[in-house]
């Protein structure tokens, strides 16, 4: 049988932080503006105010404190209030491949490996630049790997679904050493206008290699025991923006659906029991007990939302090491949230422990992945 394990991640964070504190300072001078501009009809009642947005509001919805963006002067102009990233030319790297590169380097390093062990690149993300080329090819092209390279889309979900992907790649043989990564450039596609999602998403890139054991020689390889992978449709959380609304009429105008939208009462009434009957199943699956997982390395969305799925699958209220956070630092990351806190919290565990790398969202999608200390 095929041992498959996770020698190697990396993470890219930007450099630019924006706090709670500034951003609802221009959420709330945004405000100002509109509801100066809609005086007559807000004051006839034909136009809701908009309403302020607060340090605690966002804290007590999200357990965000601060999140990094690959830019922050266009979010923090309340007349623009989105970021503003250089169009590079075709023959330059696009942003996405750089961020990928940075992180893939880290993961590599970390696994002892180079550009020639690599047969395989996939780019994981919630979100594309652009259609094609592939941005995983062209991360591949620049750092010299052979072999192929795909992107693939399951937003929130995308890490985990690439790790079943490449694990059942690496037990088919079509590859024996895979680099996946997974750069996020979230501030692009939030709506930073509408106070209930402003405040969700950050910027960063994950990277990690995965393997088989006989080749790995990574300080801190986890084995992957099993994956499994599970969908329902669903509208509430959404983003209609893509290459044929040119062809719809008025398609191009910049409506609030091109951007990220959800219905989160919604979401996390029926998110929290299909992920947290997912793991139970799962384990149940593999014969392991719930007493055995030692860490529960979950989707950073939302802290109430990761403190009731621990509960649900743990049977009581997780120790603050069982259920690393990196919310308040990083906020929601999408694909790439469960990654940076298995990078940061994973070193301690002992040899034999076993724990869970879950992420899930828009679809509806859950990705499990079941993993062994080396």
């Amino acid at each position: 049988m095929t041992k498959i394990v996770i020698s190697g991640v990396g993470v890219f964070t930007p450099e630019e932080v924006i706090s709670n504190e500034e951003l609802v300072k221009v959420f709330n001078a945004y405000a100002d503006l509109q509801n100066e501009k809609y005086a007559t009809e807000i004051a006839k009642g034909e136009r809701e105010p908009v309403p302020y947005s607060s340090e605690e509001f966002i804290f007590k919805a999200s357990g965000i404190e601060r999140r990094h963006v690959m830019n922050k002067s266009g979010i923090l102009n309340p007349e623009i209030m989105h970021p503003i990233l250089e169009k590079r030319q075709d023959s330059e790297l696009s942003i996405m491949a750089e961020m990928a590169v940075n992180a893939a380097k880290k993961a590599l390093k970390k696994a002892g490996k180079q550009a020639k062990d690599i047969d395989c690149v996939i780019v994981a993300a919630s979100n594309f630049e652009r259609a094609y080329p592939a941005i995983a090819i062209e991360v591949q092209s620049t750092l010299g790997i052979k072999g192929f390279g795909f992107d693939m889309n399951v937003a929130c979900s995308s890490a985990t679904f690439g790790m079943q992907v490449i694990a059942d790649m690496i037990k088919s043989g079509s590859a024996k050493s895979v680099l996946m990564l997974n750069p996020e450039i979230c501030s692009g596609h939030v709506e930073w206008r509408d106070r209930d999602c402003h405040f969700i998403f950050g910027d960063v890139c994950t990277a990690v290699v995965i393997e088989k054991a006989e080749i790995a020689n990574g300080d801190n390889q986890f084995e992957i025991i099993a994956t499994k992978c599970a969908t329902q449709y669903s509208n509430n959380i959404r983003n209609n923006f893509g290459f044929l609304r040119r062809s719809y009429p008025n398609g191009m105008e910049d409506k609030r659906d091109m951007q990220f939208m959800q219905n989160g009462r919604k979401v996390f009434k029926e998110v929290v029991p299909m992920v947290s009957n997912l793991i139970v199943e799962h384990l149940k699956e593999q014969n392991i007990a719930i007493t055995d997982i030692k860490r529960l390395w979950l989707h950073q969305a939302n802290k109430s939302m990761n403190d009731m799925i621990g509960r649900k699958v743990l049977g009581r209220v997780p120790e603050p090491n069982e259920q690393p956070n990196i919310l308040q630092e990083y906020a929601n990351t999408s694909s790439a949230g469960s990654i940076i806190t298995f990078a940061q919290y994973s070193q301690d565990l002992e040899k034999g422990a076993l724990g869970i790398i879950c992420s899930f969202g828009a679809g509806y999608s859950v990705g499990n992945v079941i993993v062994k200390k080396l």
